[in-house]
């Protein structure tokens, strides 16, 4: 008997997922797999936070299809080679898939779609993770949004988004399951050393996990969220993220939970941040490669300095600016960091040490748990002053005012930073003010004074208008 395979990527969950719905609408039996295509070329690998996350996302899902009756298969390799092999394996009738919208992958895609279907084998892709496609929102002239407002705007003007879709409550089984390769195999997980600890203790991943997530943020959040939102200190954000970059929730099901809460203002303003993602993500579909090219071309002559030890300074939280370091810990022991304070650390190496973004960017790819192709690159582009919509060249954070505003009692520095613990809330910011500054042995002098810096970044700036 013919079967229906669905490939399973970046939307890991049973709930509102369109690809497996119409595998079970097939009535033939379902084979749902992972495949893990790090070879393919044009592919971007993911990062060690990603491989600690997609490791139990994967045990999840494999978990809870198991309760219906099926199982998850793995399998290695390039995608192009995996899946037709796959698919002469169980005679499959159809390959059905959820999409994706950077280059790399849907080029991948593309070819796949076209070598399926001269083997006779249908091939078939669904929209599933964006509220809107990126080619259903467009500018009066039919162009692409390239600011945020407006785009935002159009996108509430435009129908709302379909209802989410139900999570079968079973799937019906292959008299033969395909071999599959054993989770562990892969190595996903940090050994020697095994530094996720952090990841751990601040993490569910999976389905469930995201599910509570939502629920919890809607309950005990929302309501403060357009205040709380810019605290580091606070649990005052959705920390939804994760769950969004491997697909265990769809923005549907965020959209329709929250709109059906109390709160408009509230969440309007949440739902602006999920429209920015689909802003991204418009760009990333649009644009091309955002993770290393220049939204703005101008900026490819723009003066980056060197890296040097100042970039590794920055990595380990070692600038001696407690908010920029305190953020960098966070990255590190969670996988995770607030948006406010990835603002200030992003503009720190791209202004104020003068390195150029794609390296902050390659790093947030390898330690956040929620590294996210159009969502990651994006945001960089925007604070070094070079993407689309993005801050102003001239706008540069000041750690210790941003410090000051968004963690005035120092709570988030001295959770993060405890060698700072015991210093007065009015130089928390600035330890090289105190009466008695802590050490260098303790905590490090700071790599570059904020004033300095700034006004070389400016300097840098104003070269890169003159040669224009």
């Amino acid at each position: 008997m013919s079967v229906s395979i669905v490939w399973l990527r970046n939307d890991l969950r049973l709930s509102d997922n369109p690809a497996l719905v119409e595998g079970l609408r097939s009535g033939k039996p379902v084979v749902p797999v992972f495949v893990l295509d790090d070879e393919t070329k044009g592919l971007r690998s993911i990062g060690g936070a990603s491989r600690w996350w997609l490791h139990h996302s994967l045990q999840s899902l494999d978990a809870s299809l198991r309760k219906l009756g099926s199982r998850l298969t793995l399998r290695r390799g390039p995608a192009e080679r995996v899946l037709p092999e796959l698919a002469a394996e169980c005679g499959a009738e159809a390959i059905l898939w959820n999409r994706l919208y950077d280059e790399g992958s849907r080029n991948r895609d593309a070819r796949l779609k076209k070598s399926l279907n001269e083997r006779g084998v249908q091939a078939e892709s669904f929209k599933a993770n964006l509220l809107f496609e990126p080619w259903e929102i467009k500018n009066q002239s039919g162009t692409p949004f390239k600011v945020f407002t407006p785009f935002w705007r159009a996108c509430r003007a435009h129908a709302p988004p379909d209802a989410p879709l139900p999570a079968p409550k079973a799937l019906p089984a292959p008299k033969t399951w395909p071999a599959s390769d054993a989770l562990n195999e892969w190595r996903l997980l940090p050994t020697k050393p095994d530094w996720a600890g952090g990841l751990r203790s601040a993490w569910t991943p999976g389905e469930d996990g995201a599910k509570e997530r939502l629920g919890d943020f809607l309950d005990d959040t929302l309501e403060d969220y357009r205040h709380a939102r810019e605290l580091p200190a606070v649990e005052g954000t959705s920390r939804l993220s994760p769950h969004l970059a491997f697909g265990e929730i769809s923005p549907r099901q965020i959209w329709r939970a929250a709109t059906h809460r109390a709160q408009p203002a509230a969440t309007e303003k949440f739902l602006s941040e999920v429209g920015w993602r689909e802003f991204a993500y418009s760009l990333l579909f649009h644009h091309g490669d955002l993770a290393q090219r220049n939204f703005r071309p101008e900026f490819d002559a723009f003066p980056w300095a060197g890296t040097g030890k100042t970039l590794a300074a920055w990595q380990r939280g070692r600038t001696g600016y407690p908010i920029v370091d305190a953020g960098m810990r966070e990255l590190w022991a969670t996988g995770w960091m607030h948006n406010r304070v990835r603002m200030i650390a992003a503009s720190f190496l791209t202004k104020d040490l003068l390195i150029d973004w794609r390296e902050g960017e390659r790093w947030f790819w390898d330690t956040l748990a929620d590294a996210d192709p159009a969502n990651n690159a994006t945001g960089w582009q925007w604070v070094a002053g070079c993407g689309a919509d993005a801050a102003p060249y001239f706008r540069v954070f000041n750690p210790v005012l941003q410090g000051a505003k968004f963690d005035p009692k120092g709570e988030y520095v001295r959770r993060w930073i405890p060698e700072l613990a015991d210093l007065p809330d009015a130089v928390i910011h600035s330890p090289w003010t105190a009466s008695k500054p802590p050490p260098a042995a303790v905590y490090p002098e700071r790599i570059v004074e904020h004033g300095a810096a700034r006004d070389r970044a400016l300097a840098a700036f104003q070269s890169l208008r003159k040669s224009a």
